[in-house]
């Protein structure tokens, strides 16, 4: 079951408001953040933003701002079609004095989304707080994560560019398990398109260059298969259509160069052939694409006699 997408139909001010049902965070013994984001769904149904049976007042704009983020270290999101990958977020906080961001009713973190920010297609943030540092009486840097495991996370249409955004939740003391908060005394500051990261589906390249040994000036045939996670079914498949190059080292080089490229089939698979001249490795070799990241095959060793 995909949590998180379920999360994204909330609009972007409610997720703040959600995520922060709990003030106290797991370091303080309080629960962990993934628990939050069930409960808070849990909490929302039926609910317009801040409202609740007696709520009051809607969050005034907490003097916060967000800038230098940086998701995965500028690199894109590489996931495969199951497991967990955990992709490092860094970012500054730069805010008023009276602001503290590690104090137990302040919450604050930055998160993925994909779409709209008021309406997102998907969305996508840490299974913790993030740690902040106090660098001045107004400036934190902060150290998180976004935790990605694509059978809950990830539909196939998710390998593409998605935002950062961030927010500040100041509760002021008020308790958030009230049934008559009074939001006015809640501060809010919220940050959207902060940044940009690509999430792409693993890809896998085979070789196999038979027969071996062979004859110098013999028929080589050069078989292989490109495929790339599928985070719908949780297997890897095969990859139609793409250009690939075969190349080949020749024994005590260490250089490859590019013989012919070829296209795979409909259902990934790649076939060629070529003439044994001498000895060494054969590969195919995949340059990427927005979606799908680069890769080579392991070098098939070929005997020519």
């Amino acid at each position: 079951m995909r949590i998180r997408a379920t999360v994204a139909a909330l609009s972007g001010a409610l997720v703040l408001s959600a995520l922060a049902v709990p003030a106290a965070t797991a370091a303080d013994g309080g629960p962990a953040k993934r628990d939050v984001v069930r409960a808070a769904l849990k909490a929302a149904d039926g609910r317009t933003t801040y409202t609740g049976s007696a709520d009051t007042g809607t969050p005034y704009a907490l003097n916060a701002t967000f800038s230098n983020v940086k998701v995965n270290n500028g690199k894109p999101i590489v996931a495969g079609p199951t497991g967990h990958v955990v992709a490092p977020v860094t970012y500054k906080v730069t805010h008023s004095a009276d602001v503290d961001l590690r104090a137990r009713d302040t919450l604050v973190d930055v998160t993925l989304y994909r779409g709209s920010y008021s309406s997102p297609v998907n969305f996508l943030e840490g299974d913790n707080w993030p740690v902040c540092t106090a660098v001045s009486a107004t400036v934190d840097t902060c150290k998180g994560t976004i935790d990605v495991r694509p059978a809950e996370d990830l539909y196939n249409a998710d390998a593409t560019t998605w935002k950062a955004s961030g927010y500040v939740v100041d509760w002021n003391d008020v308790d958030p398990y009230a049934d008559d908060i009074d939001w006015s005394k809640v501060g809010v500051a919220e940050s959207e398109n902060l940044g940009a990261v690509k999430l792409q589906r693993r890809s896998a390249l085979t070789v196999n260059a038979s027969p071996e040994p062979v004859k110098k000036g013999r028929t080589i045939t050069v078989t292989g298969k490109l495929s790339r996670a599928n985070w719908e079914t949780g297997k890897y498949a095969g990859y139609a259509t793409q250009s690939v190059k075969l190349q080949f080292r020749k024994k005590g080089s260490s250089t490859y160069t590019t013989v012919k490229t070829i296209k795979t089939s409909s259902t990934g698979t790649l076939k060629t052939t070529v003439k044994a001249t001498a000895d060494g490795y054969f590969r195919y070799s995949f340059a990427g694409t927005s979606t799908t990241p680069a890769v080579s095959a392991a070098g098939d060793f070929v005997d020519v006699r």
